[in-house]
């Protein structure tokens, strides 16, 4: 702390001057050693003054026994997941308690490049949290991807000295890490004084120790406990992922709190959640909730959700109160069933009414669907063999598994017995590709669903049960600039356009939600099961860094072998 800050902070700490703002009678949760004691809270230029019981403020709150404990962090995100503009997602999530962001935009960055990065950051100024940013990593993940931009080290260079730019975002491409890609260790290099995250499922134990010996030091790809244990005796710090698609924070914790684990080395973090379920549910506080629930100490649940994460990404005016910390606080009536009654972000209340900001989108930036419209024909699949490779779904999680299933020859696949032909189409370039395979257990009927969010490259996907609908789909997409569609008999029900890079609507949180949520409805009355995402799910069956099988425009990839299938 600067010395003219000082000696005006310290005149309240010493209680010579008023505070700006006083909580008192707050029970304050210390997330140093795990207790609760009565005091008040001081509070003077956004900064925690001091926490005692002498204190006068210019202004008052009588918290009347309350748990007051820190902001909530995220510990990583993709803020373009949500598809409304980043200022929206965070004024919404830090009303729910959310006060610090780590934020990893490379789905921005694979459509566009720094300009997408540029983008995250502008619109993410000034809005009512801490958002941080991890340079994008792996733009593309794969040597298979076929993206809009290409992000190497030289051009991450300038970003190095930003101060909002923490570190190197997740690295996918483990094969590369493990392996010795230069391009890629040139990126690990350049983040070397920094910190690196990881992304890094179901790997083998001499390849994760490969792995942590490249300098990762986080991972939020562990879907059960026994694999997150792994990680920390590997000095990798495990973020618990509880989304929108992905599910793993009740696996993990159960495995905590049966074996009594040390949570030093875990965070929450959300990944990806979209604006319906943090509404009706919460956000990282939903995390904490959760937790508690499953068995874990409150405190213990509260420290995964601050300072865990702050210490894991050297934030050190952050993720506590004391004196000297940055006022992010968030007031709660009970701590084994708690519930938000208040948030503060640098000393000043969120208003949890106030309508989000939306800011305006460089033109270039809506012109990233560069793609004729398709034909019926364009989705033929011709089937010769006796048997075929199936993409099998998992509801609860993004992984896949790989099967194979005997089909009768046949000039053009039609779907039947509860399998849908699913197709990506590439629309950075338009290059034509088109890769087209099947799947299970998603279940659309008599129609289909395309969308250009399609990790993480971003092109379009449509998966549906007749040819005519999935090329009606994508067409609809294609005039939306980006978006979800979904067609029924012949007919496109509805679309949600997405026209920033195909990601983001700027209509706002309301419209967005309200068309998001009669879509899933229609789309589920069409025989997809109330376990699947319409939307999310079908999004990450194109993520190539996820085992076991995935449809890419070149066709379906086997991303256990990293080979393409025939």
């Amino acid at each position: 702390m600067k010395y003219e800050r000082f000696m005006k902070i310290s005149k309240v700490t010493l209680g010579q001057e008023k505070a700006d703002l006083v909580l008192k009678n707050a029970e304050v949760v210390d997330v140093f050693t795990e207790e609760t004691h009565r005091a008040d809270v001081a509070v003077c230029d956004g900064i925690i003054a001091g926490i005692g019981s002498y204190y006068e403020g210019k202004e008052e709150i009588d918290l009347k026994g309350m748990y007051l404990m820190p902001g909530f962090m995220d510990a990583h995100l993709h803020l373009e997941s949500t598809m409304v503009t980043p200022n929206e997602l965070v004024s919404l999530a830090a009303a729910h308690g959310t006060t610090t962001f780590i934020v990893d935009p490379h789905e921005a960055a694979n459509v566009s490049g720094t300009a997408g990065i540029d983008y995250i950051l502008d619109q993410t100024e000034g809005s009512p949290a801490n958002v941080y940013v991890m340079m994008p990593s792996c733009v593309p993940a794969t040597e298979f991807d076929d993206n809009g931009c290409e992000l190497t080290a030289e051009k991450m260079a300038p970003y190095l000295n930003n101060p909002r730019i923490l570190g190197l975002g997740e690295v996918m491409n483990d094969p590369g890490v493990v392996y010795g890609d230069r391009s890629l260790h040139e990126k690990l290099s350049l983040f070397e004084e920094k910190i690196s995250d990881g992304h890094a499922p179901f790997l083998p134990s001499d390849e994760l120790s490969a792995y942590a010996l490249a300098g990762i030091r986080t991972d939020h790809e562990c879907t059960d406990y026994e694999y997150a244990m792994e990680e920390v005796r590997r000095g990798i710090h495990v973020h618990i992922r509880e989304g929108s698609a992905a599910h793993n924070l009740e696996a993990i914790v159960k495995g905590i709190v049966k074996h009594n684990t040390p949570t030093d080395c875990f965070s929450f973090c959300t990944d990806d959640k979209h604006i319906e379920d943090i509404l009706r549910d919460g956000h990282i506080g939903y995390n904490v909730k959760k937790a508690i629930e499953l068995g874990l100490s409150p405190l213990k649940a509260i420290k995964m959700a601050t300072v865990n994460t702050a210490r894991c990404y050297g934030l050190r005016h952050l993720g506590a109160l004391a004196p000297g910390y940055q006022a992010d606080m968030v007031v709660m009536d009970s701590l084994e069933k708690p519930n938000i009654k208040a948030v503060f972000f640098k000393g000043k209340r969120i208003d949890p009414e106030k309508k989000p900001e939306i800011k305006a989108c460089p033109k270039e930036l809506k012109e990233t669907v560069h793609l004729t419209k398709l034909k019926e024909e364009d989705f033929r699949l011709p089937v010769n063999g006796n048997r075929v490779h199936i993409i099998e779904l998992d509801p609860s999680q993004i992984s896949t598994k790989h099967r194979e299933k005997a089909l009768r020859d046949t000039e053009n696949y039609i779907p039947a017995n509860g399998l849908n032909k699913i197709a990506a189409v590439e629309r950075h370039r338009g290059t034509g590709m088109i890769g087209i395979g099947i799947c299970s257990r998603y279940g659309i009927e008599n129609g289909a669903v395309a969308s250009s969010v399609s990790h993480d490259s971003h092109n379009i996907i449509v998966v549906g049960d007749n040819d005519r609908d999935m090329a009606l789909a994508v067409n609809a997409v294609i005039e939306a600039k980006g978006g979800y569609s979904l067609v029924e008999k012949g007919k496109v029900y509805d679309i949600l356009p997405l026209p920033v890079m195909g990601l983001m609507s700027e209509a706002g949180y309301e419209e967005v939600s309200e068309k998001l949520e009669r879509m899933i409805k229609k789309a589920h009355s069409m025989g997809i099961s109330d376990d699947v995402d319409p939307f999310i799910t079908l999004s990450f069956l194109a993520l190539p860094v996820i085992p076991e099988i995935r449809i890419t425009p070149r066709g379906l990839l086997d991303t256990v072998e990293f080979k393409l299938i025939k």
